[in-house]
């Protein structure tokens, strides 16, 4: 497929990119600093920025899907929307945020057990309002993809299991993730189409 990768210079953008790469997939990588992507066979760097909706829908215009690696910014979760909306480009598939994951089926949201940094707060409800503005948009084949609690640098097992609303936890009751594996089950949903209009998470 041909893959429009938005924040493809990020730590996880640049995992997913890797991912398509490898599985013989052609990746153009938008950043707002192009410059910043590793230059790779199959791989074309092209500028965008979501806070611009519309050269970013010029950018996507013509693609097979929409994978949005890029950092949730307060207030800017319709131009993302809009942007993929106007390109005619029908999927889309959202690095998520851990924070709206239920701790247990009947149990509070991950949000409201953990105490954040001041200046993480704003970009996580970011997040979180994303996903409800998702849950409103039928003309989008949208999914929106909720790591583990921790997510980082580490293994490429391809051993995970797979959630919808509750954070998965090992045996140890920790929810972790590498972002290498979590790059291998987002690909997996691109090319399988198991979580259309709906939100999955993932860990050990």
């Amino acid at each position: 497929m041909n893959i429009a990768l938005i924040g493809a210079s990020g730590k996880i953008g640049r995992c997913i990119g890797a991912e398509l790469l490898q599985r013989g997939h052609q990746v153009t990588g938008i950043a707002r600093h192009p410059e910043r992507i590793v230059p790779r066979p199959g791989l074309k760097a092209a500028t965008g920025d979501f806070t611009l909706p519309a050269p970013l829908a010029n950018v996507l215009r013509g693609h097979d899907a929409v994978i949005s690696a890029a950092s949730f910014i307060p207030g800017q979760a319709e131009n993302l929307i809009e942007a993929v909306r106007a390109s005619g480009v029908r999927r889309l598939l959202i690095v998520g945020g851990a924070a709206s994951l239920l701790t247990a089926p009947d149990g509070p949201r991950l949000f409201d057990t953990i105490q954040l940094p001041e200046e993480w707060k704003a970009p996580v409800e970011e997040g979180m309002r994303t996903l409800k503005l998702l849950r409103g948009v039928t003309d989008l084949d949208w999914t929106f993809f909720s790591p583990a609690a921790m997510i980082g640098p580490g293994e490429r097992t391809g051993r995970f299991r797979l959630g919808t609303e509750v954070v998965v936890k090992d045996a140890e009751g920790n929810s972790r993730i590498s972002y290498d594996d979590y790059a291998i089950a987002m690909v997996d949903e691109l090319e399988q189409g198991k979580h259309l209009k709906a939100r999955f998470t993932i860990g050990y």
